[in-house]
């Protein structure tokens, strides 16, 4: 089976860890570890952050920025429905209210003018996900925000490497939160990171990541045991380092099922607009006017033949039983998009013959 992703692991990973072990400095008090501090620094002159505060999963890192940008109890914050569940769990766990919009059909991304109808009095804060690798609208949505004093927590757990306007992911937003869950562009196992410009905002994460400690035992807020152990920062060192050869392999596998799917008709192929470009997390095609049961029957043909094409995400948050009693919600777009999409395997273990044959059988089964 060609997986959908795979970490991509080697002897200097592996030295990394050990090297860690031997030094037996395995984790810090207030996560701020010699490996944690590290990679927290090369990470952010990586993304061109200020700050950035390593954390232990990409939802911690959201609840941590959620928790930051004050949200609380009846307070409203606009995000898509048309990702992971962490993005609207982390607003729940802080009791206010996740408020569902559409998307945009051809990016997958919010629609910013679906923002500005759904702002109220109560709102506070938007979440734009830059889905499977493909940055958001960011300059509209920081205008929209700026407008109505909102903040912005940006989900870019799948955009590692991703850049808007010829700037890295993340710069048009108060936070930016980030994920190195074992299927990402980069990974540390589990792992997460918030980046920010904000000594401010970075000070009070940094704290909230440690049970609300400044000093270890003298808690000055409500916090979290977020920590980032020592040997997940380790592995990240390395990883970050090979991070632009990953995305360099993602990019080229996508061009090449892209000169070979663009054949067939039937298919709404990934884009990539003017000024932005894609991480290639996940290289999702769309199959044009059909109905769920017929992408399925695609999906399962292509397991048939070991290709571990996937479906992100079929069923969109506002319909998940648990976030009903937020309210109802149209969204054609978002449920359209849930019963047509499926993605194919791009990451960097898929060779040059298997994005031919991974091309080839779609476009047969497609006949």
């Amino acid at each position: 089976m060609i997986p959908i992703n795979t970490p991509q692991i080697g002897e200097e990973e592996i030295e990394a860890v050990v090297k860690v072990m031997k030094s037996g400095v395995i984790t810090h008090g207030l996560g701020a570890g010699p490996m944690v501090t590290k990679f927290e620094k090369a990470f952010a002159r990586f993304v061109k952050a200020k700050h950035a505060i390593a954390v232990n999963s990409g939802t911690a890192a959201l609840h941590l920025a959620v928790t930051a940008a004050g949200i609380k109890e009846g307070d409203e914050v606009i995000l898509p429905s048309f990702t992971f569940v962490s993005t609207a769990e982390v607003i729940a766990m802080n009791r206010a209210k996740p408020v569902f919009i559409d998307i945009n059909p051809e990016t997958y991304n919010v629609d910013p003018e679906k923002i500005r109808k759904m702002v109220t009095k109560k709102t506070k804060a938007i979440i734009p996900v830059d889905l499977y690798g493909l940055p958001c609208d960011m300059k509209v949505i920081r205008e929209i925000a700026d407008k109505h004093g909102l903040a912005i927590v940006e989900d870019a757990a799948q955009a590692h490497g991703a850049t808007y306007k010829g700037k890295p992911v993340g710069v048009f937003s108060d936070m930016a939160c980030w994920s190195f869950y074992a299927s990402k562009n980069m990974t540390t196992g589990e792992g997460g990171m918030v980046t920010t410009n904000s000594d401010e905002t970075a000070e009070k994460l940094r704290a909230l990541r440690s049970h609300g400690e400044k000093e270890k035992y003298k808690s000055l807020m409500l916090g979290h045991n977020y920590h980032m152990p020592e040997i997940q920062a380790a592995i990240g060192c390395v990883q970050l380092k090979k991070l632009p050869k990953f995305l360099a392999k993602r990019r080229e596998n996508a061009r090449r099922l892209t000169v070979k799917l663009k054949e067939n008709n039937k298919l709404q192929l990934p884009k990539e607009p003017k000024g932005y470009r894609h991480s290639w997390y996940l290289y999702t095609v769309r199959l044009k006017n059909a109905k769920k049961k017929r992408r399925d029957k695609i999906v399962e043909k292509l397991h048939k033949r070991g290709i571990g094409a996937e479906v992100y995400y079929r069923n969109p948050i506002h319909l998940m039983p648990y976030y009903r009693k937020f309210g109802k919600y149209k969204l054609p777009e978002t449920e359209k998009a849930a019963n047509q999409v499926f993605s194919l395997p791009v990451h960097p273990g898929v060779a040059k013959e298997q994005t031919g044959f991974i091309a080839e059988s779609v476009l047969e089964i497609l006949k």
